[in-house]
């Protein structure tokens, strides 16, 4: 089975190969019979040959590596025992064997499973056990490399448009707070394309309704955690009342926690999920806000009585310590309304605690409620626009290189 001719150049593979066919190359094949002089002959009239199989009634039953058979007859005395012998005497006699329909995710399992010789010698490819052509490891790694890139371009294409879905049904509360409350401050930045964070804001004939929401986790798990958690609000305050935030927080409790099935058994499959929140509904005539929160904190600045920033006061209001929805939160919780008449030019502030609990600063600690505070009365006097990017400057110049921890919310509003 000497050839005449030079090996045929490899078959070009396709963008994307998905199975072993796409990356099988023709090269020379030798038999039993031939003898180990015959195959010292090709390695030295073909330098491009890696390797060799070896084929038996088109059955391939081995694989001549030239690095290993090289070295073998390079010994003293080898090539004058085993010159005029079968070559089977140095072929590896358990190749790595593929069918050609075999997917190359799959392909690249068994790859591993053979360990180095799979990359350094390749593959032997068969349709029905009988030989049709070799494969590479390199090609192997590149086409595992091609497509796991086109994977990954595909999720992020799936990612960036989860991340316009997620941006769309947040649109209708950001061009109400512009109309409703032109004095407003609203910074939404998901750690990752998409977050758990998310905000609403309802206008109604005497008031709106604000609610701030923190979802378990944060990139593709937390923006599904809102969608679900956007819904079931959004039916609360179409059919009950949005002037009782602590109703509406214990609704959305038993909501959430009857729809993921999170009944308190820690041994039960199902998940743990639910969200940290601050609900607050603000009478416009009365100027009252009444709030509950679950976690979440607010601050309230009250301007200083005779424009010195030091009477400027701020007191901040923490929320209950049971989160919404989690399965140690009970099915019957209820949380508890809390109410304040805001005086003119007094603001209201609430974060999710992406931004209190970031680490940063030559320590390395959280920035925290304190740094916050001192933040917010250093530039109560602004337009809340302009305090928001002040804040933010702050928040970032505190972060430097620290990795972002978590999803960030930031809102603030003056009515």
């Amino acid at each position: 089975m000497l050839p005449n001719h030079a090996p045929p150049p490899p078959q070009a593979a396709t963008l994307l190969p998905r199975t072993a066919l796409e990356l099988k190359k023709s090269t020379i094949v030798a038999s039993p019979e031939l003898f180990s002089d015959d195959i010292l002959r090709l390695f030295h009239e073909y330098p491009e040959l890696d390797t060799i199989p070896v084929i038996e009634d088109t059955h391939p039953i081995g694989l001549i590596n030239r690095h290993v058979f090289m070295n073998e007859m390079a010994r003293p005395y080898v090539r004058e025992i085993y010159g005029r012998k079968s070559c089977i005497a140095f072929m590896d006699k358990h190749p790595l064997i593929i069918e050609e329909t075999t997917p190359i995710q799959e392909l690249s399992f068994q790859a591993l499973a053979a360990g180095q010789k799979a990359l350094s010698d390749g593959f032997i490819i068969v349709r029905n056990g009988s030989y049709t052509g070799v494969g590479s490891g390199f090609d192997l790694v590149d086409a595992v490399t091609k497509l796991q890139a086109e994977k990954s371009r595909m999720v992020m294409e799936s990612i960036e448009y989860a991340s316009v879905i997620q941006r769309s049904f947040l649109r209708p509360s950001q061009r109400d707070l512009a109309t409703h409350l032109p004095d407003h401050l609203l910074h939404w930045e998901p750690r990752d394309v998409v977050g758990g964070d998310f905000f609403v804001f309802r206008t109604f004939n005497d008031g709106y309704f604000i609610a701030i929401i923190d979802c378990t986790g944060h990139g593709v798990p937390g923006a599904f955690m809102t969608l679900i958690m956007a819904s079931f609000l959004d039916r609360i305050l179409q059919h009950d009342n949005p002037r009782d935030p602590a109703e509406v927080m214990t609704k959305m409790n038993r909501m959430i926690k009857g729809a993921l099935a999170q009944d308190g058994d820690i041994h039960h499959d199902g998940s743990d999920d639910g969200m940290d929140t601050a609900f607050m509904w603000f009478n416009s005539a009365e100027r009252l806000l009444t709030w509950a929160s679950a976690k979440i904190p607010l601050f309230i600045v009250t301007p200083p009585t005779n424009n010195t920033a030091s009477d400027a006061k701020i007191e901040q209001m923490n929320g209950e310590r049971m989160g919404v929805g989690y399965r140690t939160t009970p099915m019957q919780h209820t949380w508890v309304n809390h109410s304040a008449h805001l005086a003119p030019g007094a603001s209201v502030f609430v974060t999710t605690d992406g931004f209190i609990d970031q680490p940063g600063g030559k320590k390395r600690i959280a920035f925290g409620k304190k740094r916050l505070k001192n933040t917010l009365l250093e530039h109560h006097a602004l337009a809340l626009k302009d305090q928001g990017e002040h804040i933010m400057q702050t928040f970032r110049a505190y972060q430097a290189e620290q990795r972002r921890r978590d999803d960030v919310t930031f809102f603030g509003f003056r009515p």
